[in-house]
């Protein structure tokens, strides 16, 4: 089969190579013998591919490796107790091994995909979805009325995390950069946008009438971490979901004392892999269902690229000009 590799730990535009490799056997490692061979049609692309092409991810495979945590496409073979069958359209999240034209995933975590989402939307929905649910519900106990500010909302997670928390009731204003990512951010179902080279936080106070937000959903980081404390409610929320902007801020703890308020860390993948397990996995999934139905989850595919122009799907990221899911498609 085909596949995309990382060869060497250089960045994105030197890092890979499309190489054929044996396939795959239908078995995987945190479930032996458990494993879904899935036919990949699109594969996501996402931040802890980028970090790998340099070697600054917390997975650190031998060199080469095939790279890609999540993919959509047909189930090839699937264990007698996966309730899945050859010919199934799926959603899958594989931790590794999706820049290939066959990949396998843990039955725990394949899921069938609605008919209503192609493989390109399919390949965007565990990764980002998973993790917007996660962020909004079990770590950021969100509920219906609230009102949450997403920075980096024309992203993956960011599109995700509205649509997820306009499905759950709650009302959405959305942080962004540029005019055009404040039409993906409205595309996706903001209620508000605002710009983050202005004075984002006071119109934030303004549009909740002095009172400010329930939930801050940060997957960003950096400078503005102080005013999304600023702009949090009484008894508000900040969920740290990730660093895109590079740098990790700090907290003066003071600050939490003067209205209640809380900092909390969501990281999906520790979660899943430890304490949730993937019996969690099940749980969100069945949760979005009725999100998809309804119409709320529809993720954003921002870009499609080839196996052959993989560098230039990474390099969209490196340079923060990704909006929505950026896949590839064997």
């Amino acid at each position: 089969m085909r596949a995309v590799q990382i060869a060497e730990l250089t960045g994105p535009r030197t890092a890979l190579r499309v190489v054929d490799v044996p396939d795959p056997e239908p078995t995987h490692f945190l479930t032996p013998g458990e494993g879904v061979l899935v036919e990949v049609k699109a594969a996501g692309v996402s931040f802890p591919e980028l970090l790998q092409t340099r070697g600054e991810y917390q997975m650190k495979p031998d060199l080469p490796f095939i790279p890609g945590s999540e993919v959509a496409g047909i189930v090839r073979s699937a264990s007698a107790g996966s309730g899945l069958r050859p010919g199934n359209r799926v959603a899958a999240f594989c931790m590794l091994g999706g820049f290939a034209e066959l990949a396998v995933a843990p039955a725990g975590m394949t899921f069938p995909l609605s008919d209503t989402l192609d493989f390109g939307q399919g390949a965007g929905l565990i990764l980002n979805y998973h993790t917007a649910y996660f962020a909004l519900v079990t770590r950021g106990r969100l509920v219906a009325g609230e009102t949450v500010l997403i920075h980096g909302a024309a992203g993956g997670v960011g599109t995700a995390t509205i649509q997820v928390a306009k499905g759950l009731g709650a009302r959405t204003i959305a942080v962004v950069s540029s005019e055009e990512k404040a039409d993906v951010a409205r595309q996706a179902g903001a209620d508000d946008v605002v710009r983050s080279d202005g004075a984002w936080k006071d119109e934030v106070v303004a549009l909740t009438g002095g009172v400010g937000v329930d939930v801050v959903v940060d997957p960003v980081g950096g400078d503005r971490f102080t005013d999304s404390l600023r702009s949090l409610a009484r008894t508000g929320r900040i969920v740290v979901v990730g660093f895109t902007g590079g740098a990790i801020p700090e907290v003066k703890v003071n600050r939490l004392l003067l209205r209640n308020t809380e900092v909390i860390g969501a990281g999906w993948g520790e979660y899943v892999l430890s304490s949730g397990g993937l019996g969690y996995g099940a749980e969100v999934g069945a949760a979005l269902l009725p999100l998809i139905d309804a119409g709320y989850v529809n993720p954003v595919v921002g870009a499609r690229f080839p196996f052959e122009r993989a560098a230039e799907a990474l390099e969209l990221l490196n340079d923060r000009r990704a909006t929505g899911k950026v896949v590839l498609e064997p």
